[in-house]
C-alpha cells in the first residue's frame, strides 16, 4: 500500500515507522514548510490526515479532488466536516473520520452510550474529564465532544467537559455520573499513542477499493 502522509508531527512519524514495519510505503509527507497542496498523489493508495486544525480541510480536500481515499484523525476542524462529506458525495470519493483511532477507546465509546442509557432520568449529573499533552491545539479534545454528543439528554443536565493539558500524556478520558447518594466513574487512559496509529494504518488498509463516507465502527464491525 502507498500512503501518502498529512502532517509531520509525532503521530505523522509513528505512522510512517509502523505502517513501514508492515511492508507498506511512504510515498509522501506534508509539512509546514511543504503543504499538501504541493504534493503530487498520483502514486498513492491512501491518504492519512493527522495534521492541524487549520490545514485538514485543504489536505481532505486535496486528496479526495485527486481521487485518494483519505483517513483523517485531526481535531478542531469539524464545523466544515460536512463540507468535505458533501466533496467527496459529489466526487465519489472516499473518506473516513474518527475523533480517535484506538480500538480500545473504540469500545469505550460503546461503553459510554450504554451507560448512558442506563442513566436516563436517574437524577445523576455527569462530566468528563480529559488530559492530553501539551501540543495538542484543541481543547477539548474531539474524544472528549465525541463522549458528550453519545450521553445525550436524559441526564438533570448536559455533560460538563473540563480539560488539562500535561507534558507527555497520550490521553485520558474519564466519566463521572453524580448523585446525592454516590458516584460512578469509568475511565480510559492510553499508554502511548500506537493504538491511534495501528487503527489508523487499518482503517487505511480496510478503505481501498471503497468509495463513500465511513466511520471507524464502519471498519470494525467487518
Amino acid at each position: 500500500m502507498n500512503i501518502v502522509l498529512f502532517g509531520n508531527g509525532k503521530m505523522g512519524k509513528l505512522i510512517d515507522k509502523l505502517a513501514t514495519e508492515k511492508g507498506h510505503h511512504i510515498v509522501a509527507v506534508s509539512s509546514s514548510n511543504n503543504p499538501a497542496n504541493n504534493l503530487d498523489l498520483s502514486a498513492a493508495n491512501v491518504a492519512i490526515d493527522f495534521s492541524t486544525p487549520t490545514t485538514a480541510f485543504e489536505n481532505i480536500s486535496h486528496a479526495i479532488n485527486s481521487g485518494v481515499p483519505v483517513i483523517s484523525g485531526t481535531t478542531g476542524w469539524l464545523n466544515q466536516l460536512q463540507e468535505i462529506e458533501d466533496l467527496c458525495k459529489a466526487n465519489n470519493g472516499t473518506f473516513l473520520y474518527a475523533s480517535n483511532f484506538s480500538l480500545g477507546m473504540n469500545l469505550f465509546f460503546k461503553l459510554n452510550k450504554q451507560l448512558a442509557q442506563l442513566m436516563e432520568n436517574q437524577h445523576y449529573e455527569s462530566k468528563i474529564h480529559e488530559i492530553h499533552h501539551t501540543e495538542k491545539l484543541d481543547s477539548p479534545s474531539g474524544t472528549a465532544k465525541t463522549l458528550a454528543k453519545d450521553i445525550g439528554g436524559g441526564l438533570t443536565s448536559q455533560p460538563i467537559i473540563t480539560a488539562d493539558r500535561i507534558k507527555n500524556v497520550s490521553g485520558v478520558h474519564s466519566i463521572t455520573y453524580t448523585s446525592l447518594e454516590d458516584e460512578i466513574k469509568i475511565k480510559h487512559t492510553a499508554n502511548n499513542r500506537n493504538g491511534f496509529a495501528i487503527g489508523a494504518i487499518r482503517a487505511a488498509e480496510w478503505i481501498i477499493d471503497k468509495k463513500g463516507v465511513f466511520t471507524l465502527d464502519d471498519v470494525l464491525t467487518q
